[in-house]
């Protein structure tokens, strides 16, 4: 963002005063809330507007994260700095620990588990009494998430019906619940990608370094390039190339992809967006290139 930009200042100000006054409304009517934490750019955000929604006291609810066992340990190694840095309690939900004593059936031969994500999450969501989650989802990453209200119901089984959606005029939320049910709250709903850059640029935010370009394995796999590793090995004829890459998205490594760049600071970033005619889970993420109705399909069993 340049310094002279002041639509641009101005545009973000408004952004984040509305997160803030979201985050705050739902504290204020929640009982249990937590925030749904992966180490990514947008939930990173979505920490630091927690933290200045009740600086200087401490965010008052902990940070959760579904961990699919396949998470890249740059991020990880990130999360657990970040949340001890904000005085944050971590809750980890270890999927893999489910697999293993039955709480979850993965399917034989499947590569990703994000397919589980939703069953693991509506469990804890029970077992710890959560009645709601603030999640880091923005409206422009994918169209069933541009169906979703800020303030969005979960049934009792965790379950979104895209047809069951409350008004939300003139920012006033509905967070009425009846018995079973509980919400997923969304402060950075109408925030885009580029508005994700300008407040990491503002703030001068540390990340991931998988967001900026550096050198790694990856291969190429149906137009996607795939960082090389345990739980993704190429297979036979694919081959193994080092490149400059970044990740636009960071999820489960088994289905999150790179593209190529040479951007190392967010203004970097931002020019590359400006120029990319890719969405971005279109660009980075297989479960939603290659299957039109998977995240709606997901978010109706529970998933985020």
């Amino acid at each position: 963002m340049r310094d002279n930009d002041p639509n641009a200042k101005s545009q973000l100000k408004t952004l984040i005063d509305q997160s803030i006054h979201i985050i705050r409304e739902a504290t204020a009517e929640l009982e249990q809330p937590a925030l749904l934490f992966s180490g990514g750019k947008d939930s990173t955000v979505l920490a630091y507007l927690a933290r200045q929604a009740f600086w200087p006291t401490p965010i008052p609810f902990p940070a959760l994260h579904v961990d699919t066992g396949h998470n890249f340990p740059e991020t990880l190694e990130f999360r657990d700095k970040l949340l001890a840095d904000f005085g944050m309690r971590l809750i980890v939900v270890s999927m893999p620990e489910m697999i293993e004593d039955g709480r979850l059936a993965e399917e034989p031969g499947a590569a990703s588990r994000n397919r589980l994500q939703g069953q693991a999450l509506v469990d804890t969501v029970a077992e710890h009494g959560f009645d709601g989650l603030f999640g880091g989802a923005r409206r422009d990453e994918e169209k069933a998430r541009a169906k979703e209200r800020i303030f969005s119901v979960r049934e009792e089984f965790g379950q979104w019906d895209p047809r069951d959606q409350r008004p939300e005029l003139w920012e006033l939320y509905n967070t009425r619940l009846g018995s079973g049910q509980s919400l997923r709250i969304f402060p950075l709903s109408n925030w885009t990608e580029a508005d994700i850059w300008r407040y990491i640029e503002q703030r001068n935010i540390e990340l991931p370094s998988l967001y900026y370009a550096h050198q790694r394995h990856v291969f190429e796999r149906a137009g996607m390039l795939f960082a090389e590793g345990p739980f993704l090995p190429a297979a036979e004829g694919e081959q193994i190339r080092e490149l400059q890459v970044r990740f636009r998205t960071v999820g489960d490594m088994t289905c999150t992809g790179a593209i190529e760049s040479t951007a190392g600071t967010p203004a970097q970033v931002m020019e590359e967006l400006a120029v990319s005619r890719l969405s971005e889970r279109g660009a980075s993420r297989a479960d939603d290139k290659f299957a039109e109705s998977a995240m709606e399909e997901r978010k109706q069993e529970g998933y985020f």
